[in-house]
Parts: C-alpha cells; sequence; structure tokens
C-alpha cells in the first residue's frame, strides 16, 4: 500500500513515518508539509492511501480533500475537533486523533485496507457539509488543475455554470473546471450575491448590468462584459427578491 503522509508539522509527520516504517506492506512514497504540495503529490504518484492533517495553514485537510475527489482513499489525521469528528463517525471515514498508538495506526491502515479492496469512495461533499456550518459562506474557491492549485477569490466569479458532471467557474475571461455539482457550489456561496437564475447558471448580481425580457415567462441576463445567460421564472423571482 503505498502512501503518502500530509502534516504541517514535522514531529507529526515523525510519528506517522515511524509507524509506517512498522508495516512491511506499506511504502511511503512522499511527505507534505501543506497542502498544495498534497495536491501535487497525490497528482504525480497517484498514491493508495493519503494520511491528512486536518489543522493546516493555506490550506486545511477538508479544502485538500475536495481537490483530490472521491476517488483518493484517506485517513485524517486530527486533533481533537468535534465538528470533524462528528462527520467522520457519521460517513464511516476512518481518523487518527492525536496522539495516537502505534496499535490504533495499525487498526486504520486495516480499515484502509479493507475500504480499498472494495473500492469504497470518499463522500467528500457529505463531509465537507458537514463541517462547513462553522466557517460560513466561501471567500475563495479552489480548483486542481491536474498537480496545480488555482486560487479564485469569490469576489472574481463572473458566474458558474454546470456542465455534464463539472461545473465552470467564470472568471475574468477564463474558465475553471471543477468536479462538483451547481447545488454543492450554491451552498458554499453568499446567497446575498450569488443567486441561481436558472438550472445551469449561479450568477454574481454585481456583474449584471440589466435583465431584459426574452420570451414569455423568460428573460435574460446582460452582463457588464456583454454575456447573456438565461433566467428562468423561478430564478427571475429569486434575483427580483435581490435587486
Amino acid at each position: 500500500m503505498r502512501i503518502v503522509i500530509v502534516d504541517d508539522e514535522p514531529l507529526a509527520r515523525a510519528v506517522l513515518r515511524e509507524f509506517a516504517a512498522g508495516d512491511p506492506e506499506i511504502e511511503l512514497v512522499a511527505e507534505c508539509a501543506n497542502g498544495f504540495e498534497a495536491v501535487k503529490a497525490v497528482a504525480e504518484l497517484q498514491p493508495d492511501l493519503v494520511l491528512l492533517d486536518v489543522q493546516m495553514p493555506k490550506l486545511d485537510g477538508f479544502e485538500v480533500l475536495e481537490l483530490l475527489g472521491r476517488d483518493q482513499a484517506v485517513i485524517f489525521v486530527t486533533a481533537y475537533d468535534q465538528y470533524a469528528l462528528r462527520a467522520f463517525e457519521v460517513h464511516a471515514v476512518d481518523y487518527l486523533l492525536k496522539p495516537f498508538s502505534a496499535e490504533r495506526f495499525e487498526a486504520a491502515m486495516g480499515r484502509a485496507r479493507e475500504r480499498l479492496r472494495a473500492r469504497t469512495p470518499t463522500p467528500v461533499e457529505e463531509i465537507v457539509r458537514e463541517v462547513n456550518p462553522r466557517v460560513g459562506h466561501a471567500e475563495r474557491v479552489l480548483i486542481r488543475d491536474g498537480p496545480n492549485v488555482h486560487v479564485l477569490p469569490v469576489d472574481s466569479i463572473d458566474y458558474v455554470e454546470a456542465q455534464d458532471d463539472y461545473v465552470a467557474f467564470k472568471s475574468g475571461g477564463k474558465q475553471y473546471l471543477k468536479d462538483q455539482t451547481l447545488a454543492a457550489v450554491e451552498r458554499t456561496l453568499d446567497p446575498a450575491r450569488f443567486v441561481r437564475v436558472h438550472r445551469s447558471y449561479v450568477l454574481n448580481i454585481d456583474r449584471i448590468a440589466k435583465v431584459e425580457l426574452y420570451a414569455k415567462d423568460s428573460r435574460v441576463a446582460i452582463l457588464r462584459d456583454g454575456t447573456r445567460l438565461p433566467v428562468s421564472r423561478a430564478g427571475y423571482a429569486r434575483l427580483s427578491e435581490l435587486l
């Protein structure tokens, strides 16, 4: 089992390294001191399992989880955090509560092997939704592009469009694709600033130049850059409450 260790504390990485070295079936392929390094390592090395610290600067463990996606097996490593522990227990994702013993580490590895054999996906959106109430609305959006991570301030987003199994964040004339549902995006954004104007579009109301009648019960939003987006009857009702 090929693993990657992610923790910003050198001592914590050393403990995990020591425990991993005691298991002949584990190959440690990378150690990462932050979330950006973790995303790059996972993209390049394709490990079986990531041991992921929750409390980290720049990118915390949940942001890294979103970037890695549900196909990446993860064991969270954390100091006591009631929101996180509840989410892990509800969704049957294993975690190591600091400080932990070699025996607890081995037990977690055993469960990880079972999940890998069963190809059990990680319930990313469900876990993030459990812990999001404590952080409020998103101030930035993180998007993985291979080994790289784009950090989009929410203020820079013009609109978000559903595209098959992805969403496209439109910002400053550029497009950034993310493996996420439009409903999940909508939940993270401030509803006083972003509104679902159509089943396929969430719009930043600051970008609107005008809204015109297009057909019976149908309208179009014209943005400051000239972009035209459809507005459904329900979307117009939501939009009217904000404008």
